[in-house]
């Protein structure tokens, strides 16, 4: 009933925490890893553990990653989570899930709370884009070619759901947090790289 698809990119240091809770789960019919032409172990990383892994030969960005992990996913239900969690626990999962199962919203978005301040305080300046988050399948009729979205992916999945004026719940991960982009990348890489993530949701906007 439900497919879990976790987009990954360079996580070989990353990876290992969100697939050793979530492995531990009977919740899923299938995991599903998508190796976003990662130049690290992820793929090696991803494929020691019981998941299906999908490795595209050229990163092509979340969008790209994402749409191929929908393509092969066989579930009614999909549950989205990002690969460089931290503090991920499988109850934080089930709440993310249940308010889709039991019909209470078509689409549920995790928000970080008392995790770390920088992520908390992101999430609470831009909660669209989160890249937790639980939907029913037949949500993403109609939505625009995710290929083509590197970078703002999650913007884009929240705006469709809305502008269909259809049920979405926030959903609070305690003392969840992630990586941010300037530490994986270091400051002026992963600086430019929000940049370039804030830019597209911009491009997004003025559609």
């Amino acid at each position: 009933m439900l497919s879990l698809i976790i987009p990954a990119y360079n996580e070989s240091q990353n990876i290992a925490r969100v697939l050793d809770v979530v492995t531990q789960m009977n919740d899923f019919h299938e995991i599903i890893v998508v190796d976003d032409g990662s130049m690290d172990h992820t793929y090696q990383v991803a494929s020691s553990y019981p998941v299906r892994v999908i490795r595209l030969e050229q990163n092509r960005g979340k969008g790209a990653a994402i749409a191929e992990g929908l393509k092969a996913a066989q579930c009614p239900f999909l549950v989205l989570l990002d690969a460089d969690l931290i503090g991920l626990t499988p109850e934080h999962i089930r709440r993310l899930i249940r308010p889709v199962l039991e019909g209470e919203a078509v689409m549920t978005m995790g928000l970080f709370a008392n995790g770390r301040f920088a992520t908390d305080l992101a999430q609470k300046m831009t909660p669209s884009i989160t890249g937790q988050r639980a939907f029913r399948r037949d949500v993403l009729e109609g939505l625009p070619q995710l290929e083509e979205t590197r970078f703002g992916v999650d913007f884009v999945l929240t705006r469709h759901v809305k502008r269909l004026n259809l049920p979405v719940k926030t959903v609070f991960l305690d003392d969840v947090t992630q990586q941010i982009k300037e530490e994986k990348l270091g400051f002026s890489r992963g600086f430019v790289a929000r940049l370039k993530m804030y830019w597209e949701i911009l491009r997004v906007l003025v559609r």
